[in-house]
């Protein structure tokens, strides 16, 4: 088998695996909680602690990967995602469990900030667009076949069997990387920002970890306002850095560049954590089995993965301003609709709502990563995908955040008769908090501007 063709086959194993896994483990929520004896807020942290792990590793391995090669990156990532996707399967607690998927987020972040730099590396110009799109398709496959079989899998063999399962898949990209024998670096031989990396390594988790737990934990505004001035120090010192881990300057000056990833940050902090909310409400609050919920979560990735190849096509013809923008607007409808969710709201209403969301999201992302890509030259490509993975992953743990504050303030003690009537009544804050999200987000997506040509 050629390189070309076992990188291919490597880094499309992580794309689907990936989002997989994180699907099928918001199904896994309930019965993990049943296992451990753990509350709904405590279990947001098997997502949040995944999320930060990824978060405050993906800059600094990124620029590491690009001056010690991105194929060793690479599969040092997948060998330590393996083994602890394995112990986070045996984990004996819930704070093992934490733990090894803090590990897991950090493992994941080697995998991804050089996975798309090899796969582009190896194929012609002329192939690129292609496979791009085919890792795409299996982002989006893992995600749509993640609370299904995820849904199986937790009610049929148990929570612990993903995990397991993933490890195997993971397996076969391990084996695949093994053969190539080429190399690929962005900057060898340039030196690396090591005060810089530490500084945003401390930060970043700081200020997610210091904003969830506000309520909850006696020092964690001081961690908040810590982070917060260890992020000015960073900024400031890849402004002045000869070799800056992340160039900010690009930011400057442009503003469709800028609103755009403004704008992705946002949209991923408004609607990441539907699938955690949702499955926790049909299977706790509804009584719906894993596998019944699985299919109805099934529905939101499946919009998605139909309609974002339409709506990026549709972005290259009307300004993407435009559709992201209406996009936005869509998703904020839906997550009104959810602000105001029922214990007895008709099932048929909550898969309508998913399909609506799924369409606003499929015509927000395509078009708004056309817009960042578009906005600067090809010598900036990657430090543009860099961004845009950053805001993504930066939206989702503070999404994640979001649910833990609330879920700390209305849903902690789980002996209570009136614990489901209260985490329902904290779901509904939650999305009212991501509807208005969403709507600032609407206006950040309209303020870019036009796209230059």
């Amino acid at each position: 088998m050629s390189q070309a063709r076992l990188v291919f086959l490597a880094v499309l194993t992580t794309s689907f695996i990936g989002p997989f896994m994180g699907s099928a483990i918001n199904l896994a929520i309930p019965a993990m909680g049943e296992t451990f004896g753990a509350n709904a807020n405590v279990l947001s942290w098997v997502v949040t602690a995944y999320l930060l792990g990824s978060v405050m590793m993906m800059l600094p391995i990124g620029r590491l990967a690009d001056i010690i090669g991105r194929k060793k990156v690479y599969t040092i990532g997948v060998i330590l995602l393996i083994v602890f996707t394995l112990c986070a399967g045996f984990s004996e607690s819930v704070e093992q469990l934490i733990l090894f998927r803090l590990i897991q987020g950090m493992a994941t972040a080697m995998i991804f900030s050089t996975g798309m730099a090899m796969i582009i590396s190896v194929h012609k110009s002329s192939e690129r667009g292609s496979v791009i799109g085919y890792s795409a398709a299996a982002t989006y496959i893992g995600l749509s076949l993640g609370p299904m079989l995820g849904g199986m899998m937790t009610y049929y063999i148990g929570w612990r069997s993903i995990f397991f399962i993933t490890a195997t898949v993971l397996a076969g990209s391990l084996l695949a990387i093994l053969k190539v024998t080429e190399e690929w670096y962005g900057a060898q031989g340039e030196a690396f920002d090591l005060r810089g990396g530490i500084c945003y390594m401390i930060a970043s988790p700081a200020i997610l970890y210091g904003c969830s737990t506000i309520v909850t934990v006696d020092y964690a505004r001081y961690l908040f306002v810590g982070g917060l001035l260890l992020l000015a120090v960073f900024v400031k010192r890849q402004l002045n850095c000869p070799s800056p881990i992340f160039d900010i300057k690009l930011f400057h000056g442009n503003t469709v560049f800028a609103m755009s990833n403004i704008a992705a940050m946002i949209n991923y902090s408004a609607t990441f954590a539907i699938g955690f909310i949702l499955s926790l409400y049909l299977q706790l609050i509804r009584g719906l089995d894993a596998p019944i919920a699985g299919v109805i979560l099934l529905i939101q990735p499946i919009i998605m993965a139909l309609f974002s190849p339409k709506a990026g096509a549709l972005s290259d013809k009307i300004e993407p301003r435009i559709v992201a923008s209406i996009g936005m607007g869509l998703t904020t409808a839906g997550l009104i609709f959810f602000a105001f969710l029922k214990k007895d709201t008709p099932i048929e209403l909550i898969a309508i709502n998913f399909i609506l969301i799924g369409l606003g999201f499929a015509l927000f992302s395509s078009p708004n990563n056309n817009a960042i890509m578009g906005a600067v030259t090809p010598k900036y490509y990657g430090v543009a995908a860099s961004a845009l993975s950053v805001m993504r992953l930066v939206g989702q743990a503070i999404s994640m955040a979001i649910v833990t504050f609330i879920l700390s303030v209305y849903a902690i003690d789980t002996m209570s008769p009136e614990y489901l009537t209260n985490l329902l009544y904290g779901f509904n804050r939650i999305f009212l908090i991501f509807a208005l999200l969403c709507a600032i987000g609407t206006m950040a997506s309209l303020a870019r501007g036009e796209r230059k040509t």
